[in-house]
């Protein structure tokens, strides 16, 4: 069993990481702290609960040490934790710039110290689908990928009254989309940007369309918008043989937002009912045409905390390499550069 301690007691923590680390039964949740004491979630049994950070700067048994405060905050606070030589992990976006980025790296390989970034949505089940389709090699050659994540809430962007790197959609939505299309076809050869502010100059940006270009003839599209009434599919794939609709996202953070956690009490946890699986359709080496539903891959929040137990103490490579953090960071930080 690993000690863990997490800075920051909101929803990041109690939400997104907990239930994970709980359920993965290698990590004791041993500190939690907070600036206040005002945190609405409820006290998780046997936690010491602290405004103090000496409590977990000062404490030999942690063997991890995870940054879930606001995005502003990750950067210093991951370097207070290496600087303390506590190995971290920091929630998404890692940091908001590349040197910033390219620092905490460097600090934590001096230090001989584990550092990565949070991205557990390489565990979304409509992104392990949409490898599991490409793999089956039914689509041909892919020529185009589309990755969207929409939303209908205006009142978002309307009741932001300045623009900050922060509360951008590119840094609070594409820093997922980023990273699952970086993980799985690497870093793209160009990328085209289309970051917009909806409502002014001066505004919270709230819509953006990346093109990435890869070998000819690929290219990944990821795009997102506070004003779609109506969602684009969650994944698109086209290829030279077929083609694959995924139109729901994974289900996980909508149970999550329901209280409904993950438990041997709800087996049926982020799955997929079957009117949510895909449409795969292609042409098979006799020209014949298909047409059929792929099962949803079931995603899991908590393999990504297997994947951290297995670097700290079996010495296995990090999920997310340092130069795939750092590609993410110099696309986001370019997008948001060409904003006003």
């Amino acid at each position: 069993m690993l000690n863990i301690a997490y800075i920051g007691n909101g929803k990041s923590t109690n939400r997104y990481h907990v239930p994970f680390a709980l359920k993965n039964g290698r990590f004791n949740i041993k500190t939690i702290f907070s600036r206040h004491n005002d945190s609405p979630w409820p006290k998780l049994a046997k936690v010491t609960y602290t405004n103090n950070l000496d409590d977990i700067f000062n404490d030999q048994e942690l063997g991890l040490v995870v940054v879930t405060t606001p995005s502003a905050f990750h950067y210093d606070y991951a370097k207070k934790c290496l600087e303390h030589n506590k190995n971290v992990l920091v929630e998404k976006p890692f940091t908001q710039t590349v040197a910033q980025a390219q620092e905490l790296f460097d600090l934590a390989k001096q230090k001989g110290l584990f550092i990565q970034a949070y991205q557990n949505r390489r565990f979304d089940s409509d992104f392990l689908t949409v490898q599991k389709v490409i793999e089956s090699n039914k689509l041909g050659q892919l020529i185009e990928v589309e990755n969207n994540y929409d939303y209908f809430r205006p009142e978002v962007p309307a009741n932001q009254q300045s623009l900050t790197w922060e509360n951008s959609f590119l840094y609070t939505h594409a820093c997922h989309t980023v990273d699952q299309i970086i993980s799985y076809f690497g870093k793209p050869h160009k990328v085209s940007y289309d970051v917009r502010q909806i409502l002014g100059k001066g505004r919270m940006n709230d819509l953006f369309d990346l093109d990435f270009y890869y070998d000819n003839p690929l290219k990944v599209s990821i795009k997102s918008s506070y004003f779609r009434l109506t969602k684009r599919p969650s994944f698109a794939l086209y290829g030279t043989k077929g083609s694959f609709i995924k139109v729901t996202e994974d289900k996980q953070e909508q149970d999550l937002k329901h209280f409904y956690l993950p438990s041997p009490d709800h087996p049926d946890f982020g799955l997929d009912k079957p009117e949510d699986y895909g449409i795969l359709t292609y042409m098979d080496a006799d020209n014949h045409y298909h047409q059929e539903k792929i099962t949803t891959v079931s995603g899991d929040y908590s393999r990504f905390y297997e994947g951290i137990y297995q670097s700290l103490v079996n010495h296995r490579p990090k999920l997310v390499s340092d130069e795939q953090t750092l590609a993410q960071i110099e696309i986001l930080a370019k997008g948001y550069s060409l904003l006003q």
